[in-house]
């Protein structure tokens, strides 16, 4: 493992915190040093269901903020949706319980030098990730914009939580429950001109993640996104999560998004091929 995320550690992580938001969990873990190590991006192996359970592979959450106080130490936030049998125990864990962990693994989002101006745009919880990048971008002087999109009103994570981030929020379900109606994308070629958007990152469902990415080359603009493929192990060695990425001479090959990703150039990645056999290509 060291020589693949050369930061991470495995050990016992208590549970600080477990609180209910809407239709998520918030839980904080007390990670100790280690926190100076977790970077926007980066995401944690978790062993769920406890010594007797059947389900024998971690399960990777990112990361959404972290924090280093007097009163608790290094501690980082995750937020879970409780849909399968993994998150549903996770969530349903008590403070104080210890889990068994292994952070800070996966790449971070690149951080600019200077000063830009930086759109951030989530998709369900998978939002949350962008709330912490967005405190590094606004220390960097950047200007940070933000867009969060969903299916229903209920599936945004801290609407207000998400305005004290950033400079605006705009908000987009496909019902019209909350915010505009429509897609995050349905306003986005408008609000690159208008605000003159260097940069976007991104979290979120893989067929958003493709339309931004179309989107941000025709406008010429850099797309980072944190890829959600399924990830059996978290360190490399299964290769349950490859994705078909180009280089820049043109040649694809299939990369691990827990080693080369999660957080990739969304203009390397080979959308059309993803979930293909390589034989296909």
């Amino acid at each position: 493992m060291s020589t693949i995320n050369k930061s991470a550690a495995q050990f016992l992580a208590p549970i600080i915190a477990n609180k209910r938001i809407g239709s998520y969990h918030q839980i904080i873990l007390g990670v100790g040093d280690l926190v100076k190590n977790c970077r926007p991006g980066n995401f944690i192996a978790i062993s769920v269901g406890g010594d007797s359970s059947r389900m024998i592979l971690r399960r990777a959450f990112a990361i959404s903020r972290t924090s280093d106080s007097a009163q608790y130490g290094g501690t980082i936030e995750l937020i879970v949706a409780p849909h399968g049998a993994g998150s549903r125990w996770l969530a349903s864990q008590s403070e104080g319980t210890e889990l068994d962990v292994v952070t800070p693994l996966g790449t971070a989002f690149g951080i600019p030098t200077e000063p830009v101006n930086a759109l951030l745009i989530g998709g369900g919880y998978g939002s949350a990730p962008l709330f912490g990048l967005a405190e590094v971008l606004k220390n960097r002087g950047c200007r940070t914009d933000m867009l969060l999109g969903a299916s229903v009103g209920e599936k945004i994570y801290a609407p207000m939580e998400g305005k004290r981030s950033v400079n605006s929020l705009q908000i987009f379900t496909e019902d019209g429950s909350m915010g505009e109606k429509g897609r995050v994308t349905s306003r986005l070629e408008a609000i690159i001109s208008e605000r003159a958007i260097d940069i976007i990152y991104s979290c979120g469902p893989m067929p958003m993640l493709r339309a931004i990415t179309e989107i941000a080359q025709a406008n010429d603009v850099i797309h980072q996104c944190a890829v959600e493929e399924a990830m059996a192990c978290g360190v490399g060695i299964c290769m349950t999560c490859v994705l078909p990425v180009k280089d820049e001479t043109g040649i694809i090959s299939m990369k691990r998004s827990c080693i080369d990703g999660p957080v990739i150039d969304g203009s390397s990645v080979c959308w059309d091929l993803v979930g293909k056999n390589p034989a296909e290509f």
